[in-house]
């Protein structure tokens, strides 16, 4: 009888422990769930601040005369060999926007872009041109257009890190969801401290990115007056980015939290079936 009493308060307290065991796993599971799901997210935002030019826009009185001057200027605007200072100067008159690939502004279409016909209306439209790898390593100097001034280092590595660290970040979250999967298949959660860990590095990327961009436009902005009546401010591609970080900070913190927690407990529990 006593045999007995002591096999049944085994099996209850086997059952019972079991009951917690799966309470812990779906609790485990879920945060293992939200976690995915913020991090799907913020690597669509981080791909689509990526992918748009809107980090930064200008906004000045629409130009719509079509002089020599003005036409000049929108040459020298799309050519590959523009300096810092000639496309900023058509930034600011023609409400320009800037992406970290691309800049655009907004013109007349009643002028010559690409040997175009020319038309009679005054309509807006929007032309593009893209930053060159040439450009984008291409030494800032410390007054812009000015060569014989010295090439101003801050400057100049603030650019290549605020076009660089994104992508960085956005390979990092993508190797992360590489070994999330493999967790997914192999049934654990322990390669969740990996995705994890990459998430918290594609955070402090994306943050630094942020941060050198707005360095950039504001060491810009000291050096290059904005002209009267024209005013500038970060466009929806830089809230993008700024949003992407924290969720990759959650992110991160979930996974982390989840493999670290689920591996204390099965450690726990394997510890009390060998007792």
């Amino acid at each position: 009888c006593a045999g007995e009493r002591l096999e049944n308060k085994t099996s209850v307290s086997i059952a019972s422990w079991s009951s917690v065991n799966a309470r812990m796993d779906n609790r485990f599971a879920t945060a293992f769930v939200i976690a995915c799901v913020l991090s799907l997210i913020s690597t669509i935002y981080m791909a689509a601040s990526i992918g748009t030019d809107f980090w930064y826009e200008y906004r000045s009185p629409v130009q719509e005369n079509s002089s020599d001057l003005n036409k000049s200027l929108w040459s020298d605007f799309a050519s590959d060999e523009a300096d810092e200072k000639t496309y900023s100067d058509v930034l600011f008159r023609y409400n320009g926007t800037m992406g970290l690939w691309r800049r655009c502004v907004s013109i007349p279409q009643n002028v010559y872009w690409n040997n175009q016909e020319r038309t009679e209306s005054f309509d807006v439209v929007t032309r593009c041109t893209s930053f060159t790898l040439n450009e984008q390593f291409m030494a800032k100097f410390v007054e812009p257009g000015n060569h014989n001034t010295g090439i101003d280092l801050l400057r100049t590595y603030l650019w290549r890190c605020q076009f660089l660290l994104p992508f960085v970040s956005l390979g990092l979250m993508c190797f992360g969801a590489l070994i999330g999967l493999c967790a997914c298949i192999c049934r654990s959660l322990y390669p969740a401290i990996a995705t994890g860990i990459l998430h918290l590095l594609a955070g402090l990327c994306t943050l630094g990115s942020v941060s050198c961009y707005v360095a950039g436009i504001e060491l810009l902005h000291q050096k290059l007056k904005l002209p009267e009546n024209v005013s500038g401010e970060f466009g929806w591609s830089f809230c993008l980015a700024c949003v992407s970080a924290p969720l990759q900070f959650m992110a991160s913190a979930l996974f982390i939290w989840a493999a670290h927690t689920n591996q204390k407990e099965y450690t726990l529990m394997k510890a009390y079936r060998v007792a």
